[in-house]
């Protein structure tokens, strides 16, 4: 074993769920432990750990990362009420992400993973297509509300109350005029300051990256929510950004988020698409799974006040755990967990002036995208790949062979 990299701050990380949590620590075994000197913060956000904490761990986590900079994150269970019974929960804890995005405010930039023999499903993407996500407000704040027959027949009302006591109210439906007096009402909000920091965050990645900045709402039928974010992205470009951007030959420009669905289908890629917290969901994995397959997509939360969260930002694979415990071989895609690691580390050397560790980190991508250009790969990409020789590998055996290339 060569001598390994020594680390000087701490990242922060959060470990996770089912398969998942599994593929984690074999990141860690494998791939970084025999090369660097790892130091962690470790946060266990586990779903038996959030529920013995009654999920105060999730926030511990969030001011970690915003105290130490980096933070790299495993993917997590997010309850229903399916899951509230499979692991005995009090309650139906919130998204993790959602605590942490809300905490660290910021933008996520999601992009796919382009890789050797592996072709979009749509035939002109032949670039990436880089979702910038809104990380605060909207759904994932919200509050919701049933009207049951304890309030069957209630009138629902939005009031705004002023400091002064001055208030503003406005109707939503008077459900006992209605044809049925029971129903869901769903308050959402957002920050003006929130609102800009997304602004600058896609502006200054367009700069950074040389890419045009597409950004999409609905305000022709959100006329005063969606039509906020809209009139801010312009006032901030105006007076922040228009010459910059045509110094560097890019473009930003608005349009209504169905129009951008289909100019992004007719696209030819290359591009930053930021959308509102909903519409990144949502967007992020049609995206990805375009491109190929949600484990080939990198994310990271940038923060505006300097902290970075990387993660891996598919599902836990949940099926592929219960055959795992009964001792049966998966083939899960790591690659996404992996270039969370890489992207932290790569991160962390960055900050903390250890090149070496930010060499590290490209030499992990490289040799992962390497072993699937060589014909090693997970089911997922087997199933996809156009390549002529081309193996099928178990989740370790694939990671043992990145491993070899490092």
């Amino acid at each position: 074993m060569t001598d390994r990299i020594a680390m000087t701050t701490p990242l922060v990380e959060l470990d996770g769920d089912e398969m998942t949590r599994v593929i984690w620590a074999w990141t860690k075994e494998l791939l970084i432990e025999p090369f660097v000197e790892l130091k962690t913060e470790y946060y266990d956000l586990g779903i038996e750990e959030r529920e013995r904490t009654r999920d105060s761990v999730t926030g511990a986590a969030a001011a970690a990362i915003a105290r130490q900079g980096v933070g790299v994150k495993c993917a997590t269970i997010t309850p229903n009420a399916e899951r509230v019974t499979e692991y005995g929960l009090s309650e139906l804890y919130p998204s993790p992400n959602a605590t942490l995005r809300a905490h660290l405010d910021g933008t996520v930039f999601r992009c796919p993973i382009l890789v050797e023999g592996v072709l979009p499903y749509i035939p002109t993407w032949t670039r990436p297509i880089t979702i910038a996500r809104h990380a605060y407000g909207d759904i994932y704040k919200a509050v919701d509300l049933l009207i049951d027959k304890t309030m069957a027949g209630a009138t629902v009302e939005l009031v705004a109350t002023a400091p002064s006591g001055a208030e503003k109210r406005l109707p939503i439906h008077d459900f006992v005029l209605s044809d049925d007096p029971s129903g869901v009402v769903l308050g959402m909000h957002n920050t003006d300051i929130s609102i800009e920091a997304f602004a600058r965050s896609c502006m200054e990645y367009a700069l950074e990256t040389r890419q045009d900045l597409w950004f999409a709402t609905k305000d022709t039928i959100s006329k005063i929510y969606d039509r906020r974010f809209r009139d801010i992205f312009e006032q901030v470009f105006e007076s922040d950004y228009r010459q910059r951007f045509e110094a560097a030959a890019i473009e930003y420009f608005y349009t209504l988020i169905d129009d951008a669905v289909a100019r992004v289908i007719r696209s030819e890629g290359g591009f930053i698409w930021a959308c509102k917290n909903y519409d990144g969901d949502v967007m992020s994995d049609m995206v990805a799974t375009a491109f190929g397959s949600l484990a080939m997509m990198t994310s990271v939360l940038v923060s505006p006040h300097g902290a970075f969260e990387y993660e891996a930002a598919h599902g836990t694979v949940q099926r592929h755990y219960y055959q795992h415990l009964q001792g049966e071989q998966t083939s899960t895609n790591p690659i996404a967990t992996i270039f969370a690691w890489s992207g932290a580390l790569h991160k962390r050397g960055e900050l903390d002036g250890i090149p070496a560790l930010s060499a590290f980190a490209q030499r992990l991508e490289a040799a992962s995208l390497a072993t699937i250009a060589a014909g090693d790969m997970t089911g997922d990409l087997y199933a996809l790949s156009r390549l002529k020789e081309k193996r099928r590998l178990s989740t370790r055996e694939f990671m043992e062979a990145i491993a070899a290339r490092l």
